[in-house]
This record gives structure tokens, C-alpha cells and sequence, in this order.
């Protein structure tokens, strides 16, 4: 992927805080890695019984491995537990996360004879449409019950369903954050993400928390929803986030920045790292939230679900950048001054930079 650790600047955003005796790693993550295929460049969305040519194309490990690169970039520690199909599809996401980006997949675990799972994404006009193909990997590759130590871990949330790795994990001092999904029994039963009980950090958007809470309003919601878990935080799209902190009262909201989205995919989990970083170095939370923003707001920028994860580089590119505005509006900065102490000189690289765009089967530079 010509994006892998030497093109990152390694910033260590928890150095502060390192002591002995601490977890071997900052986050531990486990789902299903897809390979994405990327078109781009479409002036609009195909049509049918028509051929259509994209301009751009790209090729990346998606999934669960969006959430992972996220991390990774932004200089945590991270651990990954997924199948892995034994065909070059495999093989390339596996070559990725672990050369490319520096994450740990000894919990993970490649399959003889199951092919990986592809999504093919096509962008256009801000908005993107997939297509999705895999198999369930063979029921004798469960997902590891007791997950290696680490200071967080994320995960997503299934109704009416307990991952135990969650439970275990919390009990050994991991502290949880969750995103959930579409609920499409259409229940929307707080009761039944039983294991929000062990989370510290639930993060769903605005539709989702206004339809578990049965609120119209999602800063209702995300009080509603610190009842049931100590931080609720609700993301509102262009309209920014608002947190609540159930244990303090503190609440936070933080607009979005405006950009020109050009590809959504992965966004929501540019922002959940984003916030997981800015918690795990106990920042506060209206700086958390901040950040979170401007990594998801970063990542829409360039096309691509882990290839668009912003690292430290990016983000003090985009901070010397704004601040040479004439109209900028000093308000808005001093939002954002946290950074200064951040960001050294030496990560910032000429804007913009885009990113590498890999395609399977090249080998070197691509």
C-alpha cells in the first residue's frame, strides 16, 4: 500500500501515560475483514441494463480493518482478531495490516478453503453504493472468549445477542466502547444490547439513538442513553456530536467542520478512534469530541475506508493550514488550539497529500 509505517509519522499519543505493567496493547478489535474494491470518479449512479466506467479505482482491506487502520494511524497499539481466507485476497488484507500498518493480528487466524469476504463500493455525489459477497467462516474458528489485555477495546453491538469476549474483557479492566448497527427487526430494545452493561462509551448516531431511546431529539437521547451507559456519545452527521458524561453531568458539543465529502465509507469508524485516542489520553471530552470530528471530517475527504484514515501528519497538515487563513474565525481555531500541544513541527508534510491507491497483484511501490 505505499502508506504503510514509514509514510506515517508515529506520533505516540498515549507516550505521557506509559508505565510498566501496562496492557501490551491500547485497543482489541475483532469482526470480519473484507476486501473492498473502490470505484470512483462516477458522475452518477449506474444505470441499469448500461456499462459504466468509473475513473478511479482502488483496492483496500474494509470491514473491521477500517476501525483497525484508524487506530493504528493514529499511534495506538492495536490488535485484530479475524478470519482470514487462505486466497490472495487474504493474503494482500493480511500483508496490509500487519506489514503496511503495524497492527497485531497474532489473535487472528487464517481459514483453509474459505474464500474472504468482498464488498465492491462505488462513490458518487457524497454518497456510495455497495455490493457485498462472503460465507460465515467454518464454526470451528470462534472468536477468541478470553482477548488478549489491552486498555480498550471496541465493539459493535448485535440485538438480542452477547458477544462473550465483551463480558471477559471488561472484567480484566478493558474499557469497552460500542457502535451498533441498523437494527433491522425494527424492535429497537435498549434491553436488548445486554452488553452495553459492560461498556464505558456507547456511540450510535442520531436515527439510532433516537429510536432505542424513543426520543425526538438526539441530545434527549444522549441523556436517555447516559442512564444506561457512564458515556453516551450521539454523532449528528454534518450537524457535529453532542456527549454526555453519565458520571459527572459534563455534557460537550462540538459542530462538524464543513468539508467536501467525497467518500463516506468508513467515517463513522475514523470517529469512534478518533475518540477512543482522545479518551485513552484522558483528554476532555469537548477536545475528544473535536477530534473525533476532524479525523472523521479528514477520512470523507479522500475516497476509500482504511485508505482514507488519517495519521498525525494529516491532521497537523490540516491545523498549519487553517490557521494561515486570513478569515479564519478565532473562535472556531480556539476549538481546536488543543492541537498546538499535539502536533510536533516535524509531522507536517506538504497539503494536500493523497494517499497511495493499491491495486491486488502489484508488489513494491504500489
Amino acid at each position: 500500500m505505499g502508506d504503510g509505517p514509514h509514510h506515517h509519522s508515529r506520533l505516540d499519543p498515549l507516550a505521557a501515560l506509559r508505565a510498566p505493567g501496562d496492557p501490551p496493547r491500547d485497543v482489541y478489535l475483532t469482526g470480519t475483514v473484507f476486501l473492498d474494491i473502490i470505484f470512483t470518479g462516477l458522475a452518477s449512479a449506474p444505470a441499469r441494463g448500461t456499462e459504466s466506467w468509473a475513473r478511479g479505482m482502488g483496492s483496500s482491506p474494509g470491514g473491521v480493518a477500517n476501525m483497525a487502520t484508524a487506530l493504528a494511524r493514529l499511534g495506538l497499539k492495536t490488535s485484530l482478531a479475524a478470519a482470514f481466507g487462505d486466497d490472495h485476497y487474504g493474503e494482500y488484507c493480511w500483508d496490509e495490516l500487519e506489514q503496511g500498518e503495524g497492527i497485531d493480528l497474532s489473535p487472528s487466524r487464517r481459514v483453509p478453503g474459505w474464500h474472504s469476504p468482498v464488498t465492491v463500493s462505488m462513490a458518487y455525489e457524497g454518497e456510495r453504493t455497495m455490493v457485498s459477497h462472503g460465507h460465515e467462516p467454518p464454526p470451528e474458528e470462534p472468536v477468541p472468549v478470553c482477548p488478549p489485555r489491552a486498555r480498550a477495546a471496541v465493539a459493535s453491538l448485535t440485538p438480542g445477542r452477547r458477544a462473550p469476549w465483551i463480558a471477559e474483557a471488561a472484567k480484566r479492566g478493558t474499557r469497552i466502547f460500542a457502535d451498533v448497527g441498523w437494527d433491522g427487526t425494527g424492535a429497537w430494545d435498549l434491553a436488548g444490547l445486554a452488553d452495553l452493561e459492560h461498556c464505558e462509551a456507547f456511540l450510535p448516531n442520531a436515527e439510532e439513538a433516537m429510536r432505542y431511546t424513543g426520543t425526538d431529539c438526539p441530545r434527549a437521547a444522549a441523556h436517555a442513553l447516559s442512564e444506561r451507559v457512564p458515556l453516551a456519545v450521539v454523532t449528528l452527521g454534518a450537524e457535529g456530536a453532542y456527549a454526555v458524561d453519565g458520571r459527572t453531568g459534563e455534557t460537550a458539543a462540538v459542530p462538524a467542520i464543513a468539508v467536501e465529502a467525497l467518500d463516506p465509507t468508513g467515517a463513522g469508524d475514523v470517529f469512534v478512534a478518533g475518540f477512543v485516542t482522545g479518551t485513552l489520553a484522558a483528554w476532555p471530552l469537548a477536545d475528544r469530541l473535536a477530534f473525533a470530528g476532524l479525523t472523521a471530517a479528514l477520512s470523507v475527504q479522500e475516497f476509500g475506508g482504511s485508505l482514507s484514515a488519517p495519521g498525525w501528519s494529516e491532521v497537523a497538515a490540516w491545523w498549519r493550514r487553517v490557521q494561515s487563513y486570513e478569515s479564519q474565525d478565532p473562535a472556531a481555531l480556539s476549538r481546536y488550539a488543543f492541537l498546538d500541544r499535539l502536533v510536533p513541527e516535524e509531522c507536517v508534510e506538504p497539503w494536500p497529500r493523497r494517499r497511495a491507491v493499491p491495486t491486488i497483484g502489484f508488489r513494491g511501490s504500489a
